[in-house]
């Protein structure tokens, strides 16, 4: 009996300190993700943000302009239909002898004609200082860039030089001595109605620009000078002067 005794007081220590020593945590249960499936909606694409500027506008600087040979403005492009210029420009004077020459209007030219415009009028200021003893004081101009077709008296012909910028009618000169000469009344007229002057503008226009259309060619001509800058011929070298 006394051993049965000691032997339970020998265990009851190590039972007590086994129920003294904490069980470990229960461990957690795995998370189970779910698959995607085909029709989960897709991320919104992010919005590319408007431009705030125009486009730019590609032109070309005119050399007579930056010379100073003539004085004039850059217009925005004209484009209407198969008509038009990138280029145009806004002429207000030309350079002649020396001294700028007021043209009216404003006319729309491009700038292969206006290249072409100081030369011609130099030529004939001079002849009027040399043969009136006045000189010009301003150029007086009809129609410059027009969408038509060219004016032959005929049907369905092709467009204009009008309609590329590239034609000038003059229908005059306004002179220092205070005398306006026009094509219309000098061509068939006397001296005193400047005749010599439009004709001389005439001739030494053909000098200058490919194609000059006076009062002889047509009478859809006969109160003003064509001036163009056309081709004419397969090299381009030809000149019409009528």
């Amino acid at each position: 009996m006394r051993t049965i005794l000691a032997l339970a007081l020998l265990l009851l220590p190590v039972a007590a300190s086994a129920q003294d020593v904490p069980l470990p945590r229960p461990r957690p249960e795995p998370s189970i993700q779910q698959p995607s499936t085909k029709d989960e909606e897709p991320a919104a694409k992010a919005e590319k943000p408007a431009q705030s500027t125009a486009p730019r506008v590609f032109q070309t600087a005119c050399p007579a302009v930056i010379g100073g040979l003539v004085t004039a403005r850059m217009l925005p492009p004209i484009s209407e239909g198969q008509c038009g210029e990138q280029s145009p420009l806004a002429l207000e004077a030309i350079l002649a002898n020396g001294r700028m020459v007021p043209v009216t209007g404003e006319p729309t030219i491009n700038c292969e004609l206006a290249s072409a415009l100081p030369a011609w009028l130099s030529a004939v200021d001079g002849y009027v200082a040399a043969h009136e003893n006045t000189r010009i004081a301003a150029v007086n101009i009809g129609t410059s860039y027009m969408c038509r077709d060219r004016r032959t008296g005929e049907a369905n012909t092709d467009l204009s030089e009008h309609a590329f910028a590239d034609a000038l009618d003059v229908v005059g000169f306004t002179l220092e001595d205070g005398r306006t000469v026009t094509v219309e009344k000098g061509w068939p007229g006397t001296d005193e109605d400047g005749q010599a002057i439009v004709r001389f503008a005439h001739d030494a226009a053909c000098t200058s620009f490919m194609t000059v259309l006076g009062p002889e060619a047509n009478a859809l001509h006969r109160d003003h000078l064509h001036l163009d800058y056309g081709c004419h011929g397969k090299t381009c070298t030809a000149r019409l002067c009528q």
